[in-house]
């Protein structure tokens, strides 16, 4: 404020001799705790034996494609089915759908006025059959008015192999591009962070199931496959 002695944090002042001795006692690092904070969940749920029902499930699914045109929502080409998949599917998908909801109901909690209770609500279930040929694919979106959303692969149509045939499931980090947009080649060099502000990509596999909370951006990379790719996809709400 104009004093011609410079600002505190400017000024140069001789440290005294008992101060410049301690900075050479620094502390000892002993160890370094990387907490989560805000985490979110994506489950993986891997089921044994699974040929039959999607065997069962194919029969069912390419059977009702055949006489039904479907819908274009997310998807970029392919077939997808009205989300009434639970009227047509018979047993084989209330089948899947009882899996999904138990999967759910591990992973969900009610809030009371004393504690939390374990266990989800009597979900309302809508449940969608796709089938991807060559070059298709979903554009990013959610799902509104859901809580839990999934996915399962009746037939991974080969992208289960290490042969680079695209139809990965993109996913989009919730905190936007913000942790990215600062400095760009800037990365946060520990496990888990290193696509922050971008996408991170899950593999599909035949007879494996994913669930994650349905405001979390998703789509589906390209097939370039030469099969076909079969999947039942589901909403949890209440």
């Amino acid at each position: 404020m104009g004093d011609a002695g410079g600002s505190p944090l400017t000024q140069s002042r001789p440290l005294r001799k008992d101060r410049a001795e301690s900075l050479f006692d620094l502390p000892v690092i002993t160890d370094v705790e990387v907490q989560n904070r805000y985490p979110t969940p994506f489950l993986v749920v891997s089921l044994d034996d699974t040929s039959s029902l999607n065997d069962r499930l194919r029969e069912i699914i390419l059977g009702r494609a055949a006489v039904d045109p479907g819908v274009s929502l997310s998807n970029d080409g392919g077939w997808q089915s009205t989300p009434d998949f639970a009227d047509w599917s018979g047993a084989p998908g209330a089948q899947l759908l009882d899996l999904a909801i138990k999967v759910a109901d591990s992973a969900t909690a009610l809030e009371t006025e004393q504690d939390l209770q374990r266990g989800g609500p009597a979900w309302k279930i809508n449940a969608w059959a796709n089938v991807n040929g060559p070059g298709h694919g979903n554009h990013p979106h959610h799902h509104p008015a859901a809580f839990w959303t999934g996915v399962y692969w009746v037939d991974d149509g080969g992208s289960g192999t290490d042969e680079p045939i695209g139809g990965e499931l993109e996913i989009h980090d919730p905190r936007g591009v913000l942790p990215a947009f600062y400095a760009p080649r800037l990365r946060y060099a520990l496990p888990g962070y290193l696509s922050a502000g971008g996408q991170d990509f899950f593999k599909p596999r035949t007879g494996t199931m994913v669930i994650f909370p349905a405001w979390l951006v998703h789509a589906v990379r390209a097939y370039a496959g030469s099969s076909l790719r079969i999947s039942v996809a589901f909403n949890l709400s209440i």
